[in-house]
């Protein structure tokens, strides 16, 4: 197989200098609001509950245990329905008016959590908020990998992963100075200026294509490469791959060209979760609060939220010089040093039961205490999933999906993955109920070692490869888009089409 034939004619790097980034920034910037608000969205609950819980609390809102694990993970199950409605969202009006959408459910769920007066408006909104990540987790990143130049496509491709954390780590900053109500308040603010931004910029151009608006897809082109861009070998390989499957019947997908990345996909996004992120950031402030260090668990917070930051900002910069494969190894094996390390310490330490999963869980995390070392493999563990499995399983979702199912396709990896999460968070308390963490952490240990030998199995490198050769891969098992795909051997595009001696 060879991997080193570029799609275009070479005559395309001299253009390449001419690229102008700044239109596509500002797209990209606009989008990814909608990220930081889905992570300023799941870590809400961190500073709101101990006040909800405190014996200050307003009694009509006062959550017990079983509330306020509801509190918690009812975000969740409202990310997978979102990813369900995008699934008929996204193709049915397009990638950026699905994004722009969502801010319909998620300003609704804040102004409801910013005002409840009963615990029914806390846990609607919560859901609606979840709805309005689930819409934009599918959506985003479909929306950038399509109008990105493949030079830049992998750490465009990291932003949504990098605002998600960065929208986690002001919602856990702010906690510290702000009301829990206010925080709904300034929750609302980032998916308005998401609209009014978006409002200006253009639709996807494979989008567009697909609908049959060449011209606006041309000049949506020139505006996100600039005016002094050649866009036209790049437009006719869009077209080439638009034409290929614009009319696709349910049964072309039993082809491999269409279930393997899906079946990839959906694989990435399932181990994603059951590496065990989603509980660990759940329970992270009482596994603070019962380790040795001396500070308060809200400032923990914030400084796990700058070491997830810390990761992907090093993602984002490696992302298209080392590639997606090397990140991934790295992330899976960083993951596997911490809950291996987790394991081994919890496998001697005493099991109290307890009256309830919450005590049960805050007794187990204070048994297993060994000094620095659970902190340590905690931040590490941490450390490792945002620099790789993180912001590369969005970006290769992205990347690998064909664009005729990819926001069908897009909308059930959200829905898978968060469904999973749902079900882990809650079978994690279930399972340190009866066992301690040792038989969590040994599952997420396993699973670990499941992402490096998937990685090295299934997942392609796609650093460096635009959208339609990484399609063409899964077609015929090579990168480069041959001339022989159309009628009579003649290719329809010919700017498209390298020449027979870059092939040969």
């Amino acid at each position: 197989m060879d991997e080193s034939r570029p799609l275009l004619p070479r005559r395309q790097s001299s253009s390449e200098s001419t690229l102008r980034k700044s239109n596509l920034l500002l797209a990209v910037f606009a989008a990814v609001l909608g990220n930081f608000n889905f992570g300023y969205s799941l870590v809400y609950p961190s500073p709101v509950l101990p006040v909800l819980q405190g014996p200050d609390a307003d009694p009509r809102l006062r959550m017990d245990t079983s509330q306020a694990a509801l509190f918690g993970s009812v975000f969740m199950l409202g990310v997978a329905g979102g990813g369900l409605a995008a699934m008929l969202l996204t193709d049915l009006i397009g990638r950026k008016l699905s994004i722009m959408a969502s801010a319909i459910p998620s300003a609704i769920g804040y102004l409801l959590m910013g005002g409840a007066t009963e615990l029914w408006m806390l846990h609607l909104g919560r859901i609606l908020t979840g709805v309005a990540g689930g819409v934009t987790s599918a959506s985003i990143p479909v929306y950038i990998s399509e109008i990105s130049h493949k030079s830049l496509r992998g750490t465009l491709g990291s932003c949504p992963q990098f605002t998600a954390v960065f929208g986690a780590l002001v919602l856990y900053a702010l906690g510290l100075v702000l009301p829990w109500r206010w925080l709904a308040v300034v929750g609302g603010v980032p998916a308005l200026l998401m609209v009014v931004l978006l409002v200006f910029m253009p639709d996807s151009p494979r989008r567009l294509l697909s609908l049959e608006r060449e011209q606006q897809a041309e000049l949506a082109l020139r505006w996100l490469r600039g005016a002094d861009y050649d866009v036209q070998s790049e437009l006719d390989a869009i077209k080439l791959s638009v034409s290929l499957q614009r009319h696709l019947p349910w049964s072309q997908l039993a082809k491999p060209v269409y279930y393997r990345p899906i079946i990839i996909s959906v694989v990435m996004r399932l181990l994603q979760q059951l590496t065990g992120i989603s509980p660990i950031l759940v329970y992270l402030q009482p596994i603070f609060a019962q380790s040795n260090v001396s500070l308060d668990p809200g400032y923990d917070a914030v400084i796990v939220g700058l070491v997830r930051l810390l990761s992907v900002t090093v993602a984002a910069v490696l992302m298209d010089k080392a590639g997606r494969k090397v990140l991934l190894y790295t992330s899976s094996f960083l993951m596997f040093l911490s809950t291996l390390t987790l394991t081994m310490i919890s496998f001697n330490a005493p099991h109290l039961p307890g009256p309830g999963p919450s005590n049960l869980t805050l007794s187990a995390l204070h048994t297993t205490a060994a000094g620095p070392i659970p902190l340590i493999s905690v931040m590490v563990f941490i450390f490792g999933y945002a620099m790789g499995w993180g912001p590369i399983t969005w970006l290769l979702m992205s990347e690998v999906l064909p664009l005729v199912v990819r926001g069908v396709a897009s909308g059930l990896c959200v829905m898978v993955s968060w469904l999973t999460a749902f079900a882990l968070t809650d079978a994690f308390t279930h399972l340190v109920d009866r066992y301690g963490l040792y038989v969590p952490y040994l599952f997420f240990t396993v699973v670990c070692v499941l992402c490096l030998l998937f990685t090295a199995v299934c997942v392609p490198e796609t650093r460096g490869r635009s959208l339609e050769e990484i399609e063409n891969y899964f077609r015929t098992r090579r990168f480069t888009i041959e001339c022989e795909y159309s009628n009579g051997g003649q290719h329809p595009f010919p700017t498209a089409c390298p020449s027979r001696g870059q092939d040969e």
